[in-house]
């Protein structure tokens, strides 16, 4: 038996498989079906009937979104009677819809908005009050509802019910008094409540953090990775004028299909606070030419007195093309004899069966298989055991994430050579003799290795701060000055050697290029 449907939409012949609704199959062949309820990663309720076609042989016109196909079946989206019915559910849906466009966070990019001007664009017959109800309710710590707008699609039920597996929202009275809401004395407080606000088709969700903060056509939107934690999530970050406004989930079905949690959304913030925006040598701004000599001097003495006694810190917060280079450098011009990876402390507390890891790293398993390619590798237990017992004389570390103890801290400044490339002066950046800025995630181009080992491309949304410059660009130019000749002109070219010289990144892809675009050309993401 064959597991493929073939059916006739307007006239299109569609094969597709069993099991697929008739708006999905519509989608194949180029029509677009208007709805509000459906999700393609939540069930199908089929409440708002914004969705409505004609089967032929049935008598009553049916929600394409719940409809399964089958064998020879004929739909038609476009025939007079199914027009007339989406645009009268359209109408009704309206009836009570507040006009306020002009100052909701979801102008430009809602579903409701994008209906009305392709499928009515009619002036409104409603000439008596509409219904009002509450306004600015507070849910919780993340959002605030405008039951006003909310169109009850049950939409953010399901994803609290579906995705976070917690039963948070609900609709309460009938009819036009309708409202959403959540039980009494209790919040919308999960740990994937943004969520809701992304499937909002309409206004009606809005998040604390972004609200009345820009408005959604004037970002810019660029595909790269969440570094919140080990997951890897697809992410859109948005910004404007090289500041990042928020946070918005991309769809890939492996890895985090339509969602992520809060706590990934609100990393953009980092990269705008305590960032190391120039080079630093014993704790005062210094010229890029300076800090490298000095790094490049300090580093070299060390060596010429033992390799063994010199230390290489390796970042699971940094791209995977960062690490290499730093490898390239270590290995083979320096002669490290001690190897550590280091990043945020674990945080076993958040991790759960969703999308939430325990490790807050984003590379940890990139960093790894780079460090581990020449022998043993330590982690911070090691690093801070040997500063203990003397047996370091000089590191060269990438991150900024190095959480060691006080104690610890102490002793690393008292060593001969401590160069740090970092994002930010906190740990060991605060103790350093040289400290050379870098880059954060989101001004870069590279790749990280999720916990699936699952290698995903990084981009560049947005010039790096300050004098800050990548990572491997850092590591090069402190090489030229050791009498190192790495010859890397651009972060790919580190990505294509790594692939080939670290078998368990093997199956890395670089991927396309992606344009930098304006929402306001993009389309609605309702």
């Amino acid at each position: 038996m064959s597991d493929q449907v073939t059916l006739e939409i307007d006239g299109h012949a569609v094969t597709v498989p069993k099991g697929t609704n008739v708006l999905e199959a519509a989608k194949l062949v180029g029509i677009d079906i208007t709805y509000f309820c459906y999700h393609p990663g939540l069930s199908s309720p089929a409440v708002c009937r914004q969705c409505l076609v004609e089967v032929s042989g049935n008598p009553k016109l049916v929600p394409s979104c719940y409809t399964p196909v089958a064998e020879g079946m004929k739909v038609a989206v476009a025939s007079e009677k199914a027009t007339t019915a989406r645009r009268q559910m359209l109408e009704f849906t309206l009836v009570n819809h507040p006009i306020d466009c002009p100052i909701c966070d979801k102008a430009g990019e809602c579903t409701l908005q994008k209906h009305y001007h392709e499928a009515n664009t009619l002036p409104s017959r409603v000439d008596e009050n509409k219904v009002h109800k509450g306004k600015r309710i507070d849910l919780g710590p993340t959002i605030v509802l405008d039951q006003e707008r909310c169109i009850l699609c049950t939409r953010c039920i399901r994803v609290c019910d579906e995705v976070a597996g917690v039963h948070q929202l609900e609709m309460a009275h009938r009819g036009d008094r309708e409202v959403l809401t959540t039980a009494p004395g209790h919040l919308l407080d999960n740990p994937y409540s943004l969520n809701t606000v992304d499937v909002c088709p309409v206004g009606a969700l809005t998040a604390k953090d972004f609200r009345f903060a820009m408005r959604a056509w004037e970002l810019f939107s660029t595909p790269t990775i969440c570094n919140g934690c080990a997951t890897g999530c697809n992410i859109e970050l948005q910004h404007q004028e090289s500041r990042a406004y928020r946070i918005v989930p991309r769809h890939h079905a492996e890895v985090n299909r339509y969602w992520m949690c809060d706590e990934g959304r609100m990393t953009y913030k980092a990269l705008h606070q305590g960032r190391a925006a120039t080079p630093v040598v014993d704790g005062m701004p210094a010229s890029w030419e300076q800090a490298l000599a000095t790094a490049a001097e300090q580093l070299e003495a060390a060596r010429d007195r033992g390799p063994d006694g010199v230390g290489v810190v390796f970042s699971a917060t940094h791209s995977n093309e960062d690490n290499w280079a730093l490898a390239r450098l270590a290995r083979d011009h320096l002669r490290v004899g001690r190897v550590y990876v280091a990043g945020r402390a674990a945080a076993p507390e958040r991790a759960d069966k969703i999308l939430r890891d325990a490790d807050v790293n984003a590379n940890s398993v990139g960093a790894r298989a780079i460090a581990g390619a020449g022998g043993a590798v330590g982690g911070l237990a090691e690093l801070e055991a040997d500063l203990a017992s003397g047996k370091l004389r000089a590191l060269l570390v990438l991150g900024a994430d190095v959480p060691l103890s006080p104690a610890a801290l102490e002793r690393a400044r008292s060593l001969d050579a401590l160069v740090v490339i970092a994002t930010r002066e906190q740990d060991l950046a605060t103790v350093a003799k040289v400290v050379l800025p870098a880059a954060d995630w989101a001004e870069v181009h590279g790749t990280i290795t999720n916990r699936q080992g699952r290698t995903q491309r990084l981009r560049a949304a947005f010039p790096p701060v300050g004098q800050a410059l990548p990572a491997w660009e850092i590591v090069i130019k402190l090489g030229r000055k050791l009498g190192a000749m790495l010859d890397y002109p651009y972060p790919r070219a580190l990505f294509l050697e790594l692939t080939e010289k670290v078998p368990s990144l093997a199956t890395g892809e670089w991927g396309k290029e992606s344009p930098l675009v304006q929402l306001r050309f993009a389309g609605s993401r309702g």
